[in-house]
């Protein structure tokens, strides 16, 4: 999964949605945009999943009345009933068991994975069975079942609650792995990867649950695989995905105060990565730097390393250089900071590019 799908850099009004039923509700309703954290735009776009297909139903743990930990399904039980948005029992082996049932039968299941490092007790289920299910039935079978993994750091948390386990999952052929940096993104990536016939696997940066984005209900933008420019500069390329985007453009804004253009690309997916932004980007400026908060250590930024040098090698000015997270078991949350990509970091590495 993980191939160039998209080929050419997309605006944010350039593409058709992938869920035609979504927008064209949303461009009935009353308001055309809203200024929503991360955490209620996604409960909107399960919302309007669920009203736009009655086979959309989501299941967790203490996802029901308490709507689940960080309350990303709050309200949805009341809704819509303890039928379609289930409460299960602290299994995720048994709740990817049961998704994959239901996506059997014609239901379009939505997991939740309370925490990043709880999904290994079902990652024997994902990558066994999930990822491989369409393949072994040759396409006769879909299997449109979305995890939803909130990751990342940033919020003070313990080992198991700040993973960054997305190369896993990207490594696996038959999923597709997308991770959303702001609230628009999140409300229509939601509902595209809901409407997939494939396994998506949602990662979302719960760093960035609270701050507030518009979110524009008429319009998704651009297609779930797509990357996107959200800066543009001239002097080097930073690319980055989740909430290591934030990192990126204050980055940037602080590298224009020294006089250095930086241009930032939003990932947006892991699998399969859009490279043709990236690689437009590269040949413009000649310097490549690829942050992230997972380890370093056979990970998507060396994905992205290689590939770049292997398709632009005689556009680059400095090899491609990667900032992430240590190759060390997440530390306790006193030193968080430390292991964490900062803007800094960020600017060192370009830094270093640039003196090539």
């Amino acid at each position: 999964m993980s191939d160039t799908i998209v080929t050419e850099t997309v605006v944010l009004e350039s593409a058709v949605p992938a869920v035609p039923a979504s927008a064209a509700a949303a461009s009935a309703a009353p308001a055309t945009s809203a200024n929503l954290p991360m955490a209620k735009a996604l409960n909107a776009g399960l919302r309007q999943a669920m009203l736009d297909n009655p086979k959309v139903l989501m299941m967790g743990e203490d996802i029901g009345p308490l709507g689940g930990v960080f309350r990303v399904t709050e309200g949805l039980h009341a809704e819509f009933g303890d039928k379609r948005v289930l409460d299960t029992p602290l299994a995720e082996s048994g709740i990817v068991g049961t998704a994959i049932g239901l996506a059997l039968r014609g239901y379009r299941p939505v997991c939740e994975i309370q925490f990043d490092g709880f999904v290994f007790p079902g990652f024997d289920q994902i990558t066994s069975q999930l990822s491989r299910m369409r393949n072994r039935h040759e396409g006769r079978v879909t299997m449109p079942v979305v995890i939803r993994i909130p990751y990342g750091g940033h919020i003070g948390s313990i080992e198991h609650h700040q993973e960054s386990p997305e190369a896993y999952f990207a490594h696996t052929p038959g999923l597709r792995v997308v991770s959303p940096s702001n609230p628009h993104d999140a409300y229509w990536m939601m509902q595209e990867a809901i409407a997939s016939d494939d396994p998506v696997i949602f990662f979302e940066p719960k760093s960035r649950y609270w701050p507030k984005g518009e979110v524009r209900f008429g319009a998704s933008g651009i297609p779930l695989h797509a990357s996107r420019v959200v800066r543009a500069g001239t002097d080097a390329t930073i690319v980055g995905h989740g909430a290591m985007v934030t990192v990126l453009l204050q980055a940037a804004e602080l590298a224009a105060v020294e006089g250095i253009s930086i241009e930032v690309i939003d990932l947006r997916s892991i699998s399969p990565i859009d490279y043709g932004p990236i690689l437009t980007s590269v040949e413009k400026t000649g310097h490549l730097v690829v942050a992230q908060e997972a380890y370093g250590f056979v990970s998507v930024g060396s994905e992205i390393a290689a590939t770049v040098t292997e398709r632009s090698f005689y556009h680059l000015e400095a090899p491609v250089l990667r900032v992430s997270g240590f190759d060390t078991p997440f530390p306790p949350a006193a030193v968080e900071t430390h292991f964490l990509p900062s803007p800094d970091r960020v600017l060192e590495a370009v830094d270093r590019s640039l003196a090539y």
